[in-house]
C-alpha cells in the first residue's frame, strides 16, 4: 500500500504565517488553484480510498480530485488540525510576546506542552494514528490519499517513521499543497517523498506557504 499525505492548499493564515488550527478557514484563490493542480496531476492514479479532515480547507483541497474521479471522500474527525487555543489567528511574534512561558515550553517540547488552551502533539497522535492504523489494516495494496494539515501530517509522519513526535516541528516540513508519500511493505513504512510540490505550476510553488 502506498500512502499519499497531502497538505491542504494555501489559506489566508498559511500565507501570513498565523496560527490556524481549530479555525475553519477557506482556501485562497491560489489555494483553490493548488487543489485543481493536484487533481489534474494525480487523477490518472487508481485510488483505493480518499480520507479527509472535516475542515473546510481540507475538503476543498480534496474536492476537485473526488469530482474528477466520481469518488466520495471519507471524512475522519481525527485528521483535523492541532488546536492552537488562545493562539488562534495570532502571528508568531504576538504569541511570543503575550504567551512567553507557554511559547518557550511549546518550542522546547511540543509533544507534552500545548499552545495555551490547545493540544499537545501526543493528543493529536492519539486521534490521528488510529485512523492510519485502520487504513493499513484495510488496504494491503493500492494507493490511499489522506488530506489533512501541517502539524497533523508531520506528527503522522514522525509516528510512522519512529521519529520522536516532540521533534515534528524540527525534522519534518510540509508546505501548503505539498505531498509526502510512504510505502508500506514487509519491512514497514518507508518514506519515499517528503513535502513535494513539483506538480504545481512555478508561480504556485514560489508561494512558500507556512
Amino acid at each position: 500500500m502506498k500512502l499519499y499525505l497531502l497538505r491542504h492548499g494555501e489559506t489566508e493564515y498559511s500565507q501570513r504565517g498565523a496560527y490556524c488550527g481549530a479555525l475553519d478557514s477557506e482556501l485562497t484563490e491560489q489555494g483553490q488553484q493548488m487543489a485543481q493542480a493536484f487533481a489534474a496531476a494525480y487523477q490518472s492514479l487508481s485510488w483505493a480510498d480518499i480520507y479527509v479532515s472535516p475542515m473546510k480547507r481540507a475538503i476543498a483541497t480534496a474536492q476537485p480530485l473526488c469530482d474528477a474521479l466520481g469518488q466520495p471522500m471519507i471524512i475522519r474527525d481525527g485528521l483535523r488540525e492541532i488546536a492552537y487555543g488562545d493562539w488562534e489567528d495570532q502571528e508568531q511574534e504576538t504569541v511570543r510576546q503575550h504567551y512567553a512561558q507557554d511559547y518557550l515550553r511549546w518550542l522546547a517540547e511540543p509533544a507534552w506542552n500545548a499552545p495555551t488552551g490547545g493540544e499537545t502533539a501526543l493528543q493529536v497522535a492519539s486521534r490521528a494514528m488510529p485512523i492510519i492504523t485502520a487504513i493499513e489494516a484495510s488496504h494491503k495494496t493500492g494507493n490511499v490519499l489522506v488530506v489533512a494539515h501541517k502539524a497533523t501530517l508531520r506528527i503522522i509522519i514522525c509516528s510512522l517513521l519512529g521519529i520522536d513526535i516532540g521533534r515534528y516541528r524540527d525534522r519534518i516540513d510540509a508546505p501548503a499543497g505539498s505531498v509526502s508519500t510512504i510505502n508500506f511493505d514487509i519491512h514497514g513504512p518507508m518514506l519515499e517523498t517528503l513535502g513535494d510540490r513539483h506538480y504545481l505550476p512555478e508561480a504556485l510553488r514560489l508561494r512558500a506557504g507556512t
